[in-house]
């Protein structure tokens, strides 16, 4: 019933497309780009009211950052597409324990965190604004978080950042745009159409935002952790990322999906903080 639905949205655009191309282009865009969920539900409240919440601003738009504060330096999360900061919940309490303290933002459009849209390059001024008042040596990113990451420190170099560590993380926004499009069966108009539209909001066509071209410029020490049976972002993305990071090591699971959710792999994070 899902896949109908998206189906039909698809054919829809698709229609559109015969009676414009950037208008249907343009709605393709605003699907994509607009998260239909990841804002904070009631059962996660109790917890991220543990942190001290503090509100940054980018452009006019709220930024809400979350900070269990420790005694060691300080930890910066950044979920992914449709989640919020409640994510990072089992590794906020191990690493507080630790001694670290542990700082976690909203996407824009995700959490308490504002906009209207989400992209990865807003997501990287973002954490720009974040990196800059917490002072982070380590970055932990999961999934397009990771690859908002990689467009942060590509771009702004920041000196304190030690350590990054990439979870599930995409490598080409091309290819993310090529499931895309897939997933909702659109036509070559729109296929076509899609990177003037992209150029002309953002400024980049998707071939020219990559995270492995990043991270040729990142000298930060890194760990990248894939599964083999991720069925959102493929493994071969981690071996790309992986190839152009060379200040990194690759850690491959198995089974744990794309969330990575597991006490094994924050195990390895861990032990790789005390390297």
């Amino acid at each position: 019933m899902k896949n109908l639905l998206v189906k039909s949205v698809g054919s829809y655009i698709n229609l559109l497309s015969y009676l414009s191309k950037p208008y249907a282009a343009n709605k393709a865009l605003n699907l994509f780009t607009k998260p239909r969920k990841g804002r904070i539900l009631k059962h996660q409240v109790d917890f991220l009211d543990t942190a001290f919440n503090e509100e940054l601003i980018y452009n006019n738009q709220p930024i809400m950052t979350y900070r269990w504060l420790g005694t060691k330096e300080t930890i910066l999360l950044a979920h992914g597409w449709e989640s919020n900061s409640y994510r990072w919940k089992p590794y906020v309490t191990e690493l507080n324990k630790k001694g670290y303290t542990v700082v976690a933002l909203d996407a824009p459009a995700h959490g308490r965190s504002g906009s209207k849209e989400f992209n990865a390059l807003l997501y990287a001024e973002y954490i720009n604004v974040v990196a800059k008042r917490f002072k982070p040596k380590t970055i932990i990113a999961h999934s397009v978080g990771g690859m908002a990451t990689t467009a942060f420190q590509n771009k702004y170099q920041s000196e304190n950042l030690e350590k990054l560590i990439l979870l599930g993380a995409p490598s080409e926004f091309k290819d993310i745009i090529s499931r895309y499009v897939n997933m909702l069966g659109y036509n070559n108009r729109i296929t076509l159409q899609l990177d003037k539209t992209i150029l002309k909001r953002f400024g980049v066509i998707p071939s020219t935002f990559s995270s492995a071209k990043f991270l040729n410029n990142i000298k930060t020490k890194g760990l990248i952790i894939h599964d083999k049976e991720d069925t959102i972002i493929p493994y071969n993305d981690a071996l790309l990322l992986n190839g152009s990071y060379k200040n990194s090591t690759l850690i491959t699971t198995k089974g744990f999906g794309h969330s990575l959710n597991n006490t094994s792999v924050r195990e390895h994070i861990y032990n790789f903080l005390e390297v």
